[in-house]
């Protein structure tokens, strides 16, 4: 960072949560906080002066909910996004491994993004078997829920065989080890592009919730010099007690002298997904099959945790100082955690919250609890709900519900089950549509000055005493915002709202990222 601090000269403050001063103004940044707000403000010595130009200034965006590891790893992935059944993906497999010759595909094929909830039926070990041989195929379903391993990958992972995919806890500590299958050095390599990516979406903080060590990791990538992203970063069960041991407490900087990283929540995840059919719920799934004509046991899904279980975790995590993420995704895992949460202390986080009971709204309200949750998700998930859950659609994704009863939002996108893009998601809380189709459940949207409000991390309208980590924008992010009830306007917002231009990333007064042709200059007295 600049000995001096940061003057951004003319600028238009965003109001996302109040009145802001009209016209341009100028923003003087210091030791990391906005400490001046006005007209024709003189930089101090040392401070460097961005000229904003009229852009729209507004502050940083977080992602409450990432797998940052993960999301890096991406692009070396299969993408199965598209596949509509289990044919597809093998296709796309066979296609894969007959590349092998010209394509460096590794030791493992992995692939991401299918989707099994409305395949007409459910995949199988054998069949991909047949089509890759002794080469190992790890197949990561879009929700992050479950493998589709052939038998290779399973020995490869030490898994027992099976003839269908891998679930829940099961499944997880496969998840994370699919690192070891790309190399320090390409992994870190992928990281830091991921990173510049965020910025240029005007990112200036995540959660994340990684499997693994992420404390860690993130500490050693600070000691290797990535230092332009905020994060705080999450433990699981798998860590707790390592955690507890050493003392960190959640908001605790994990370089010492430095706030950029941070301790996070204690992440539980409660119940499973809609997708793979394993969120829990108080009614079965509309689309569960009986079997000699009773429904099978897991037709309402189920609890990855006892609630005893539940309850002592949380309650170990709460009395260490740690704050809560619990994952819960189906009404009946929601309200089981709450009861939880009450018997622990605990506080913190409900991920998700997919599919809400009626009353739950009110009791998170009175608990304190944040709903995290990830607007674009309802993108993917809407067929899937008509399938297995059309009796309660009301209830999924209802964020209105949820912020009238007092409830903090906070946006995310749980990368890589979504892009890492506030912006995608933030057009899905306002519009809830990405194409020709009419919004869905559209009393359940935001605002766009609520959806900006639980994108920044509390932060507010830019003023006196803010972050300095800032966005400066090409557009206006209001603009447009009363559209009424014309589908052909919704949809031309929405699209305006996803492809808002990013000018400038400023994380702790410091110029991060920005477009090739906009740049700091020095100050002057």
């Amino acid at each position: 960072m600049a000995e001096g601090g940061l003057l951004v000269r003319g600028a238009r403050i965003v109001p996302i949560d109040g009145v802001a001063p009209g016209g341009v103004v100028d923003v003087r940044v210091a030791g990391g906080r906005v400490v001046d707000v006005g007209l024709c403000l003189r930089p101090a010595a040392g401070d460097e002066v961005l000229d904003a130009g009229g852009r729209w200034l507004m502050p940083g965006l977080w992602d409450a909910h990432v797998h940052f590891t993960q999301w890096a790893l991406l692009s070396g992935r299969l993408d199965t996004s598209a596949a509509a059944c289990a044919e597809d993906v093998l296709g796309l497999v066979r296609a894969r491994i007959g590349e092998r010759a010209a394509y460096p595909v590794g030791p493992v094929v992995e692939g991401y993004g299918h989707r099994t909830a409305t395949w007409p039926r459910q995949p199988t070990v054998a069949e991909l078997d047949a089509v890759s041989g002794p080469v190992p195929v790890v197949l990561v379903s879009g929700d992050a829920h479950h493998g589709w391993l052939n038998s290779a990958a399973l020995a490869r992972f030490g898994v027992p065989p099976r003839d269908g995919v891998v679930t829940e806890d099961e499944w997880y500590p496969v998840f994370a080890r699919l690192g070891e299958l790309t190399s320090i050095e390409a992994t870190e390599t992928l990281v830091r592009e991921a990173v510049t990516a965020a910025h240029a979406r005007g990112i200036v903080g995540v959660v994340d919730l990684e499997w693994g060590d992420a404390p860690a990791q993130w500490q050693a990538r600070y000691a290797a010099g990535l230092r332009s992203l905020r994060v705080r970063a999450g433990v699981y069960a798998d860590r707790l007690d390592a955690t507890l041991a050493a003392g960190w407490r959640t908001g605790d900087p994990l370089v010492a002298g430095q706030e950029l990283l941070a301790m996070g929540p204690f992440k539980v995840i409660s119940d499973g997904s809609l997708n793979t059919r394993t969120a829990f719920c108080h009614e079965p799934y509309a689309d569960a099959v009986p079997v000699g004509g009773t429904l099978p046991a897991d037709a309402r899904g189920a609890l990855n945790l006892d609630p005893a279980d539940l309850a002592e975790a949380l309650a170990r995590a709460t009395r260490g100082g740690l704050t809560v993420a619990v994952h819960a995704i189906g009404d009946a895992a929601l309200d089981s955690a709450l009861v939880e949460v009450v018997r622990a202390g605990a506080r913190g986080s409900i991920e998700h919250a997919q599919l809400v009971s009626a009353d739950a709204p009110a009791r998170m309200a009175a608990l304190g609890l944040t709903a995290s949750v990830q607007p674009a998700h309802l993108l993917d998930d809407r067929e899937a709900i008509a399938r297995c859950w059309p009796d309660r659609s009301d209830r999924c994704y209802a964020f209105r519900a949820l912020i009238d009863a007092g409830v903090p939002l906070a946006l995310g996108s749980d990368a890589p089950v979504s892009p890492l893009d506030p912006w995608l998601a933030i057009a899905a809380a306002v519009h809830r549509t990405v194409d020709a189709r009419p919004s869905w459940h559209p009393e359940q949207s935001l605002t766009v000055r609520e959806a900006l409000a639980a994108s920044v991390d509390g932060q507010g309208t830019v003023r006196v005493g803010s972050r300095g980590d800032l966005v400066l924008l090409d557009a206006d992010p209001l603009a447009g915002a009363a559209l009424g009830g014309d589908p052909s306007a919704v949809a031309e917002h929405a699209a305006y709202l996803r492809g808002m231009p990013v000018a400038a990333t400023i994380v702790a007064g410091e110029e991060v990222w920005a477009t090739a042709d906009f740049g700091s200059v020095p100050g002057h007295e």
